[in-house]
């Protein structure tokens, strides 16, 4: 089940969050539109969403792990620390890109500081934490209990990455650095536990290729999924329902 150097379980958990955060945007879009009355603000579908964040942050740390075990074995000082800074600022481009669209197509409640923009900040970020290995644990939930501390103070704008936002604000996809930068953590705490030198030092379970193989080929292209799978959503439900796709407002 593997492919070249790839570590199949991480892309196929990767695929299964991208599964479940299908699944969870699908039951958004058809409450924001007003297809059926669905509550995805308090109960199982809310806790749903924390869950498949929750995975798919924890599936970046450990990810990060892997790739800078293997890529220090080639590179080292500046150039290893630029191979993240230069891919962190990559997602993090995209996050804006989506900023824009949702802006342009939703006005009110588009998206500022989404999972993108986090993942991006993370992956710039990652050089600093690379050093504190299984430490990193300790300090992820030292970063989600700031979190939670700060997340019922409001203030400026410019706060919002921080978890810190201006009363009354709301975002289709709202994902701060505090909590949200502590799961990524420990990932890489995780993974320095599970892929020491970027190797598996673990026995996995016989899984068959008729689950492994389609849901490790969504890992393997989830950004292309995450940046297409709202617009798919969106016309699908629209083909379905007859919803109109523009509209002034929830």
């Amino acid at each position: 089940m593997e492919t070249g150097s790839r570590l199949w379980e991480i892309d196929l958990f990767r695929g299964i969050a991208i599964l479940m955060m299908v699944v969870f945007h699908t039951v958004f879009d058809i409450s924001f539109f007003g297809i059926a009355p669905l509550n995805v603000s308090t109960g199982f579908w809310r806790y749903f969403a924390y869950a498949t964040a929750s995975l798919f942050l924890l599936i970046v740390g450990v990810s990060l792990i892997v790739s800078h075990a293997r890529a220090r074995e080639k590179i080292s000082g500046l150039s290893l620390a630029l191979k993240f800074v230069t891919r962190g600022a990559f997602i993090f481009s995209l996050g804006l890109l989506v900023t824009l669209g949702t802006w342009l197509y939703l006005r009110e409640g588009f998206v500022i500081f989404g999972i993108l923009h986090l993942i991006g900040i993370s992956i710039l970020l990652s050089p600093i934490f690379f050093r504190f290995r299984k430490w990193n644990i300790a300090l992820g939930i030292a970063c989600i209990v700031i979190g939670l501390l700060v997340m019922s103070n409001s203030g400026p704008v410019y706060l919002l990455p921080l978890g810190i936002h201006p009363s009354g604000f709301a975002s289709v996809d709202y994902t701060p650095l505090f909590p949200w930068f502590g799961m990524v953590l420990i990932g890489m705490g995780i993974g320095e536990f599970l892929y020491t030198a970027g190797e598996r030092k673990f026995k996995l379970l016989q899984i068959p290729e008729l689950i492994v193989t389609p849901l490790s080929f969504i890992g393997q292209h989830s950004l292309l999924i995450y940046l297409v799978h709202q617009p798919v959503i969106i016309l699908l439900l629209a083909a379905v329902t007859g919803m109109p796709l523009f509209f002034s407002g929830p």
